[in-house]
């Protein structure tokens, strides 16, 4: 009789592509974009660096060119929102993505390039309308308040290049202009909790709004499922012209410990040092802290509970004082169901002090409000990788008495959307 054959070697999690997964753990069938930057699952990496759970999907169209691995996706939403109240205001706008990502072996070295574009410029310089929101500016004299802020046409335009050094370790550079550095959970547009929202949480100039800088430079070291890295990057905030390069300072840092213990959770904690981020306020900087949990648990074929905790600290620092430090926090869940149904939620946390400002200063007395909301969407497939969903989603926003006057107590605000999916 022949030998029996060897047995296969036992893998663990980390060296597995869950990405396409069935619901009996068997990856599909299908030529998947490896790791950009180490020995784990693609579904692992989000945006920039950031890590995400390894069940979670990783969704896009793959083809060959020679020695190249292309990836394309895309995310466009057309949108209305309208909330109440004397703040409040009415607007329709386009938001979303479209992203591109290109790979090849040189040598031992992986190498990724990665563009990602927005529409959101189109919408005009004052964004739109969204209660409890700040930061930026619209016009580079005013600050926003009550509204977000367009993305930059150019959200992300970088290169990576990753070596291993050893069995399940390897070292990276990422290099972004823009980028994204190592800061906070994945940008709210590519965390799987809440991505199907067409709207950006209050929470964003806490835990995120660092995901489109005009100079990053990354290096990190990765062990298995643990991840150290930091970042040397500009921390001036984009300006007010949406459609430009701007020219990097590299003069802020930020350092991240990534850890994913399980293939369902990814957890992280961060700190930055922003040098003088806010274009109004040009003599302030800021530190900024961050952890965060996401857990991704599949069900049935194709379906996903998502959710994130994640929880923010901002402190200015200016010239002879500091301010006191404000936080944020929120949790986010979606159910993404093997039917055509998506439900998703939000809950944030903020302490503000640019919702009130004092006269000729952007900054009052801190203000700690909240929002909810509940969305739902239904989605119609067309061939293997077109998608068009059809949603709504309402929120509550809550004031404390200080701000009754400014805003006429609790308000509601509401959005419904069409959504395009390429990929």
């Amino acid at each position: 009789m022949p030998p029996a054959p060897a047995p296969a070697p036992a893998m663990d999690h980390s060296q597995m592509d869950h990405s396409k997964m069935d619901h009996g753990g068997m990856a599909a069938g299908t030529h998947m974009m490896p790791a950009a930057l180490g020995a784990f699952p693609a579904s692992r990496e989000a945006s920039g660096t950031s890590w995400q759970p390894d069940l979670e999907r990783h969704d896009g169209l793959h083809s060959m060119a020679g020695d190249w691995m292309l990836m394309g996706h895309a995310n466009l939403q057309l949108v209305y929102s309208d909330q109440g109240g004397p703040r409040g205001a009415s607007k329709g706008f386009l938001a979303g993505m479209v992203m591109g990502m290109a790979q090849r072996e040189i040598g031992r070295t992986r190498l990724q390039l990665r563009a990602m574009l927005s529409p959101e410029p189109l919408m005009g310089k004052s964004g739109y309308p969204l209660l409890l929101a700040s930061g930026e500016t619209a016009d580079g004299v005013t600050q926003l308040t009550d509204r977000q802020h367009p993305h930059d046409l150019f959200m992300e335009l970088s290169a990576s290049l990753s070596v291993p050094i050893g069995a399940r370790s390897s070292a990276f550079v990422y290099l972004g202009l823009p980028g994204e550095p190592a800061f906070g959970p994945p940008a709210f547009m590519h965390r799987a909790a809440i991505l199907d929202s067409p709207e950006a949480p209050i929470s964003h100039h806490w835990l995120d709004s660092t995901h489109i800088t005009y100079g990053v430079a990354t290096i990190g070291l990765v062990q298995g499922n643990w991840k150290l890295e930091a970042s040397r990057f500009s921390g001036r905030e984009p300006d007010q012209f949406r459609y430009d390069i701007e020219a990097p300072t590299f003069d802020s840092t930020a350092a991240r410990l990534s850890w994913n213990p399980i293939p369902q959770l990814s957890l992280q904690a961060s700190w930055a040092f922003l040098r003088s981020p806010e274009q109004l306020e040009p003599q302030t900087d800021q530190t900024r802290l961050s952890a965060s949990a996401l857990v991704t648990i599949p069900f049935g074929t194709e379906g996903r509970w998502s959710s994130t905790l994640a929880w923010g600290q901002r402190r200015a620092h200016e010239p002879g004082e500091d301010r006191h430090p404000l936080n944020a926090g929120v949790i986010e869940s979606s159910l993404r169901f093997d039917a055509p149904w998506t439900l998703f939620a939000r809950g944030e946390v903020t302490e503000n002090d640019e919702l009130l400002p004092n006269p000729g200063d952007v900054h009052g007395d801190p203000f700690t409000v909240g929002k909810v909301s509940l969305g739902v969407i239904r989605d119609v497939r067309f061939g293997q990788s077109r998608v068009i969903g059809i949603g709504v989603q309402a929120a509550r926003s809550f004031v404390p008495a200080g701000l009754d006057a400014a805003y006429g107590g609790d308000r509601w605000g509401g959005m419904a959307f069409v959504r395009l999916k390429i990929g």
